[in-house]
């Protein structure tokens, strides 16, 4: 397994390569968190959602690294924006983590109505969690209808999984993963459920009996 600092030159490379990989910089940014190096990792975290502005999970990451700083009124600040960007989306995981911070804060948390929230979905559609909104669904499960991609299958467009492929290229080479190793399987997978924003949904399905 690579060293946190070698981790973070890799991901500073695939940042600095292509500077509109979103993933990218999300991964430097946890990387950075991983290290202790809480402002490179705001500064990470915050690029991303220059490139992205509908990732929640951001937004907790942002405001983890505040407070690993002492910054609370930017903390409260951060996480009041995703927890409000994470109930209109449906990301209820990372919500209601991000509610629970609030509260140890002893902050207000803000008014969520996402049982209110209804997309329309045409014949052939499904709603995209990367997205947030309704793209084709894809023809097929992907990985031989295996759990996996029965959940990508039901939660990401295949507009969505088209720039997931380009992306995913780009993490085997960057990252130089062999994926006949276990382990960089498991790195790819952490990667795609990330960019496809399924990461919660997955350890919600691990979790089941």
């Amino acid at each position: 397994m690579p060293t946190t600092e070698e981790r973070i030159n890799q991901f500073k490379k695939m940042a600095a390569d292509d500077p509109k990989n979103e993933l990218g910089h999300f991964s430097l940014g946890r990387a950075y968190l991983d290290a202790g190096q809480y402002g490179e990792a705001v500064k990470s975290f915050e690029h991303t959602l220059a490139l992205n502005n509908k990732l929640s999970k951001a937004y907790q990451l942002i405001g983890t690294a505040l407070l690993k700083q002492d910054l609370k009124n930017e903390a409260i600040d951060r996480l009041t924006q995703g927890v409000i960007l994470a109930d209109e989306r449906g990301d209820l995981l990372p919500r209601n983590e991000m509610v629970a911070m609030l509260k140890d804060l002893g902050a207000p948390v803000p008014e969520m109505k996402a049982s209110e929230r209804k997309i329309e979905l045409g014949e052939g559609q499904v709603l995209d969690r990367r997205t947030g909104q309704p793209g084709t669904r894809l023809p097929r499960p992907p990985f031989n209808n295996n759990t996996m991609g029965a959940l990508i299958y039901a939660n990401v467009s295949a507009e969505s999984w088209r720039e997931w492929i380009g992306m995913g290229t780009k993490v085997i080479n960057e990252l130089r993963l062999p994926l006949s190793d276990p382990q960089a399987q498991k790195v790819y997978e952490e990667h795609m459920l990330d960019f496809l924003n399924l990461k919660d949904l997955w350890e919600e399905q691990k979790a089941k009996p």
